[in-house]
């Protein structure tokens, strides 16, 4: 395409710059226009990719239909079936009548998704027939529809990470990506840096009916060099502000620093890594619903570790009855030889009549191992503990205490069932099936 055929297309959709990139992007556009392929905008967020499709719009066959523009990443994704392929009336809650959807009203014209990297897995599946038949249904219809729609994708996510963590559709992206156009950024056009500039600031001037600010050679430079993370719409909202705020109206350097950000203490703002919805580990969550499996998966494994770890304890715990243990000499002194030394076997518990003397005490220099419970109290003699009852630890079974009340109370009732099973506050069926079960008839 001549280069004045480009100028007249900037002119008319108010595109300036007269860089390589972004005239290839014009030129691709303006060639692809009357065909109905499916075309892919893609750039960072603020370069401007919303001019393009109506560039293609307005030089297809189809300039005289419907254009219809929809952000998909400001409809929730509850709602966002229903707006771009309509509804049946009582399809959900509030669907009091029918209606269409994007795809339906757009019929014979364009349809531009911009953000369509932001749509639910569910609406892709949707769009991929969209693209492949012209077919769709309505939610809560069994009825399929066609439509002849020609669409217009942008977006500024990276669809190489986003398909690689399962976020959008391999097929639908090589289907959306017949034609690419790429929209370079604004640090890559630093000679239309300063046309921008003085195009905004002579509309601003026009509408705030205010002189027009200027930059020295100082200022410019400045302008130029700096990286414009937010492109031409950061640039745009710098320059509205500057115009309305400051009352000199030749912008110097040290003004012009104190409306750029620092890039260096913006990069350590608290962000999200990982794009949207990411979580630790790497990992994404589509919805609340995969955000509490997660939560609930997380809550089992800190069970199961715990579990693990108790066990380990109770091992160790029953290896250390068998086992001899070092004492460190400089902190350790025996007190009582038998109560101090021994403490995880059941304890005797005897009525002591004598107790040990203080001046028998000694410390322990070194003490290499512990003393077996039969050496230790053989040292003292048998009138140290006189009427000396063994402790017998009785463990007992849930079934064993069951079948012990149940054999009471049959007991006390003489036998009879009905007031024992009054007495144990269980049913007269209950009770003689566990007289059975326990072997007490």
């Amino acid at each position: 395409m001549v280069k004045s055929d480009i100028q007249n297309i900037k002119l008319r959709f108010g595109i300036i710059g007269n860089t390589e990139g972004l005239n290839r992007a014009i030129d691709i556009a303006m060639q692809v226009a009357p065909t109905d392929l499916s075309v892919l905008v893609t750039g960072e967020s603020g370069v401007g990719k919303e001019s393009f499709p109506q560039i293609i719009h307005q030089f297809s066959r189809r300039k005289h239909g419907p254009y219809i523009a929809v952000n998909c990443g400001a409809i929730p994704e509850g709602t966002i079936d229903s707006e771009l392929f309509g509804h049946e009336k009582g399809a959900f809650t509030g669907a009091i009548s029918d209606r269409n959807g994007y795809f339906a009203e757009a019929n014979g014209g364009t349809i531009f998704l911009d953000e369509v990297g932001e749509l639910p897995l569910s609406t892709q599946a949707r769009l991929l027939r969209v693209l492949e038949s012209g077919e769709y249904i309505k939610v809560g219809s069994s009825k399929v529809q066609k439509t002849d729609v020609r669409i217009v994708a942008a977006t500024n996510v990276n669809f190489a990470d986003a398909i690689a963590e399962g976020r959008f559709r391999e097929d639908l992206y090589y289907r959306l990506n017949t034609v690419p156009i790429k929209v370079p950024p604004l640090r890559e056009r630093p000679d239309d840096i300063a046309l921008l500039f003085r195009k905004f600031a002579a509309d601003f001037a026009e509408k705030y009916r205010m002189p027009s600010i200027q930059l020295n050679e100082q200022a410019r430079r400045m302008l130029v060099e700096y990286p414009w993370p937010g492109n031409i719409r950061q640039l745009k909202n710098i320059t509205e502000q500057i115009s309305i705020i400051e009352t000199n109206r030749e912008i110097t350097p040290e003004i012009l620093s104190t409306y750029l950000p620092d890039i260096a203490n913006s990069s350590r703002l608290p962000a999200f890594v990982g794009g949207k919805g990411s979580h630790s580990g790497g990992k994404s969550f589509e919805s609340e619903r995969e955000i509490l499996y997660q939560v609930l998966f997380d809550m089992r494994r800190d069970v199961t570790e715990l579990k693990k770890l108790v066990h380990e304890i109770m091992t160790e715990r029953e290896a250390g009855h068998h086992v001899t243990h070092p004492v460190d000499s400089s902190s350790h002194f025996l007190q009582t030889p038998t109560l101090d030394v021994i403490s995880d076997v059941p304890m005797v518990v005897p009525p002591v009549k004598q107790y040990p003397q203080v001046s028998q005490i000694q410390p322990v220099n070194k003490v290499s191992s512990i003393t077996p419970v039969s050496s230790v109290t053989s040292k003292h003699s048998d009138s140290d503990y006189q009427d000396t009852e063994v402790y017998v630890e009785e463990n007992l079974s849930l079934d064993d205490v069951e079948k012990e009340m149940i054999k009471k109370a049959l007991e006390r009732h003489n036998g009879k069932r009905k007031n024992a099973a009054n007495d144990l506050k269980i049913s007269e069926r209950t009770l003689y099936r566990k007289i059975k079960e326990y072997g007490l008839e």
